[in-house]
């Protein structure tokens, strides 16, 4: 991991690209970590990276975590019955 201040990596900037293929790279200011520079390999981490960090999709994982918790959830078998269901009811339909 490499650490460099904002203006190393305005001023260098291609070349902290290439870095960060052999792995993150820290960026700060005034001492402080304020972003982290990533390689992305191709358009699915990149899909993966943007979902990690997207408010609604952290909304919908916390409300189903909670019912989780409220014994509101469902099991592994009857969430894929369910799917498979749906499917042969859009087939036949």
């Amino acid at each position: 991991m490499k650490i460099a201040s904002v203006a190393e990596v305005k001023a260098k900037f291609s070349g902290y690209l290439r870095r960060s293929k052999e792995g993150p790279v820290v960026v700060t200011k005034n001492g402080r970590p304020v972003a982290v520079l990533l390689a992305v390999e191709d358009e699915e981490e990149l899909e993966r990276l943007l979902l990690a960090y997207s408010p609604r999709l952290r909304q919908i994982l916390q409300a189903a975590e909670q019912q989780i918790r409220e014994g509101q959830g469902q099991t592994h078998e009857e969430f894929w019955a369910e799917i498979e269901s749906e499917d042969t009811n859009s087939v036949a339909g």
